[in-house]
């Protein structure tokens, strides 16, 4: 499965780039469990902060509100689940509402996101 890791990425961190870069840390902590369990983490941040950076703009111009919700509504269109962390935000809120939405299962623990075994990754 592609996972979507939502947490708390620009929230309380009064657009402090240390802050934030720690909230990003956290959210990446949960990548390797998540392939460990035989899935594909994504956190909308590694698509967002690109597109942002390639249209020479940053999370703190007006455009990034063009770019880092929508990026992860898009992605959400392809994710098979999604692990919510814990933490006010309110675009990881958004996402785990779309994810329900569509039937999107929604883990709030990395220990729940289901394992494959090796007999489910070769089928």
């Amino acid at each position: 499965m592609l996972i979507l890791v939502a947490g708390p990425y620009q929230s309380g961190t009064d657009g402090d780039p240390a802050r934030m870069r720690a909230n990003l840390d956290r959210l990446e902590a949960a990548a390797w469990p998540i392939f460990q369990a035989g899935h594909v983490p994504m956190i909308g941040e590694w698509v967002a902060l690109p597109v942002l950076r390639s249209a020479g703009a940053t999370v703190h111009d007006p455009l990034a509100n063009d770019v880092m919700y929508p990026t992860a509504q898009r992605l959400l269109q392809h994710c098979d689940g999604v692990l919510r962390l814990p933490g006010e935000s309110r675009g990881a809120d958004q996402d785990v509402a779309i994810a329900r939405e569509r039937g999107i299962p929604v883990w709030f623990d990395v220990a729940d996101v289901p394992r494959i075994t090796p007999e489910q990754s070769a089928a």
